[in-house]
């Protein structure tokens, strides 16, 4: 495994995952894990040498994103950026639509891992996790065939792996927003330190402890979940792929350029 004992600059490339929903802020927007991850490598590299330049942090990923776009869209500009570390999740959003060409996905996140790895840092990808419930067992066989398919592309490009969906903690519902399909803020934190770990860089916590056992909400309160899950989400959801519109049509990129980070 490639340890780079100083990263100097992160580029972050997907969907919704990695622009950070549902870890919200006051203002109404969004941190995340690759955020975080950011703000301790920044403070990493201060505390290791306080004259070195500053830490440089671009996260292009936008949601709704399919493996193509992230392919078209974001991996040549990720790409010439020359960052010292790299990281791209996608394809999620590929295989959990009901009419999807499984081996398409597959070529295309090769076609942009070829093209990340190009830029020569440290490549991260990532198995990602998956929420207890029958979204998870209807979509696992699309799902684990990407994810083989991540496995083969990393050992090809020397790209470390992190892997989330074998997790013991993020499948748990409490660590997932009301949407059923993002992180909480918690579950962030925690995808946050998995990554640090991959990087060869000291622990702080141990990311995949289980939850602790919890009484499990009653009839009552499953089903006002399930009827406010409803209406708020699946309804838009479902309108918006009736209609062929996306949560990320004309969405800027958080941070689309490489400059300084301040966290």
């Amino acid at each position: 495994m490639k340890i780079n004992a100083q990263y100097t600059s992160f580029v972050a490339v997907g969907d919704s995952f990695t622009e950070g929903m549902s870890d919200g802020l006051p203002d109404g927007s969004y941190r995340g894990w690759a955020d975080l991850l950011a703000a301790r490598l920044a403070a990493r590299l201060r505390g290791a040498d306080a004259q070195a330049p500053g830490f440089r942090y671009a996260n292009l990923a936008v949601r709704g994103k399919l493996i193509g776009q992230i392919l078209d869209e974001q991996c040549g500009p990720a790409a010439s950026m020359g960052a010292d570390l790299v990281t791209m999740v996608g394809g999620l959003n590929d295989v959990l639509r009901p009419k999807c060409e499984v081996d398409q996905v597959c070529a295309q996140f090769a076609a942009a891992a070829e093209l990340l790895a190009k830029g020569g840092g440290q490549l991260v990808l990532m198995r990602s996790p998956g929420r207890q419930g029958p979204v998870l067992e209807r979509f696992r066989p699309r799902m684990e065939q990407l994810f083989a398919q991540i496995d083969t592309v990393a050992q090809r490009h020397g790209a470390m792996v992190v892997d989330l969906y074998a997790s013991r903690a993020l499948s748990d519902q409490r660590l997932w927003a009301d949407d059923r399909l993002h992180l909480n803020a918690e579950g962030h934190r925690r995808v946050a330190e998995a990554v640090w770990q991959a990087l060869g860089l000291d622990a702080e916590s141990d990311w995949d402890q289980p939850l602790p056992p919890g009484a499990p909400p009653g009839w009552g309160a499953r089903r006002a979940a399930d009827l406010r899950f409803t209406r708020e989400y699946l309804v838009p959801w479902i309108g918006r792929r009736l209609t062929g519109r996306s949560s990320g049509d004309g969405r800027p990129a958080k941070r689309p350029d490489l400059l300084p980070y301040e966290g």
